[in-house]
């Protein structure tokens, strides 16, 4: 079934059970014109483009009378203000990574995701059916804003370095553009951690303001240029095992939204999530062998890195959740879910990859 017809059916089926005829829904669709600014440039054609998706959905649903226009990062909001420009009410919706602010608050994090979170099946596990969802905007009222699951990266990558990193040691005094909670962990392992908008990350790699970078992906990687600076490519990206991407609403702009626009809001939300993740699934694989084939140099986070890592994320995360309450909350909810999942994993998922990945071999 297409976008369309499913969007128009999940409209008819909402009419339906309301017991109101769908005439009656199509006078009653008022015409509503929004804004939406995200995080990201307009170069990067997964990430944006789920974006972009979303937008369209809505628009094809209501048959254009519920329009959202998409801005890329710094067009009308810079790419990291865009929950401020959403909780002040000078845009009604803006599509970003939730962990980008935790500045104002580390719960924040949960949003996208936290060093050594779920992954991405887990994640959305959690968030539809885990309680997740409602944890996370419970907190995010406070903020006057309402969360939307709008996108999934899958499991990103590591990050590119100018040199290798075999030990902890060469960790120390590294300049390292990482976003949101991990580069609290960077910082405890001894890095420097830099935040930096997806479009201003190859000019500073590129002046030797950053002695390395991590984006998303192959992809989006390649797209960025880093290869080109910085040739050591490392995995796993253990600070975002499968990142989601929210819609963050202005929470009286939702409320006066007609109940059906907010249910094709937040399908188109969730077509949103379906489109980026298959989207980064298909363009991975190939990116990822043009890269090595150019000279990129894999390599895999040695395991006293990641053991160091995942002790320092666990110390760090106990710390926090004995002053912040809103953190506790949301760390325990998620944790008790993907500890469940995972023991599942390892049963079936996980043997069965395993399996395929040395019989593809």
């Amino acid at each position: 079934m297409k976008r369309r017809e499913f969007l128009k059916a999940a409209s008819t089926g909402l009419a339906a059970s309301a017991a109101v005829a769908a005439p009656a829904v199509a006078q009653s669709m008022p015409v509503i014109k929004w804004r939406m600014p995200c995080s990201w440039p307009k170069s990067l054609d997964t990430i944006y483009g789920g974006a972009d998706a979303m937008c369209k959905a809505v628009a094809e649903a209501t048959d254009n009378k519920f329009q959202i226009q998409l801005f890329a990062a710094g067009e009308i909001v810079p790419g990291l203000q865009i929950v401020d420009a959403v909780q002040a009410g000078t845009v009604e919706i803006g599509h970003t990574a939730s962990y980008y602010y935790f500045g104002k608050d580390p719960t924040f994090g949960f949003g996208t995701s936290v060093p050594f979170g779920p992954n991405a099946r887990i994640n959305q596990g959690w968030w539809m059916h885990g309680g997740g969802e409602e944890v996370l905007n419970e907190f995010y009222k406070t903020y006057n804003a309402r969360a939307l699951l709008a996108g999934n990266t899958g499991c990103q990558m590591g990050g590119w370095f100018r040199k290798e990193i075999n030990s902890l040691d060469d960790l120390k005094g590294l300049k390292m553009r990482i976003g949101g909670w991990a580069g609290k962990i960077l910082q405890k392992l001894g890095g420097v951690p830099q935040q930096i908008a997806g479009g201003d990350i190859y000019p500073a790699l590129e002046k030797g303001t950053l002695d390395a970078c991590e984006w998303v992906g192959p992809y989006d990687d390649e797209k960025l240029g880093f290869y080109k600076i910085a040739p050591h490519y490392y995995a796993p990206g253990w600070w975002e095992g499968g990142s989601m991407l929210l819609a963050f609403v202005n929470l009286e702009k939702w409320n006066e939204l007609p109940k059906h626009y907010q249910a094709i809001l937040e399908q188109a939300g969730h077509y949103a999530n379906t489109w980026m993740l298959a989207k980064y699934d298909q363009l991975n694989p190939q990116s990822l062998r043009k890269l090595l084939a150019g000279g990129t140099k894999l390599h895999v986070f040695s395991p006293q890195i990641m053991d160091a890592s995942y002790k320092a994320t666990m110390e760090l995360h106990a710390e926090v959740a004995k002053e912040n309450a809103n953190f506790k909350k949301v760390n325990d909810s998620m944790m008790t879910f993907t500890k469940n999942a995972y023991q599942w994993f390892q049963v079936a998922e996980n043997t069965y990859d395993q399996f395929m990945i040395r019989a593809m071999r």
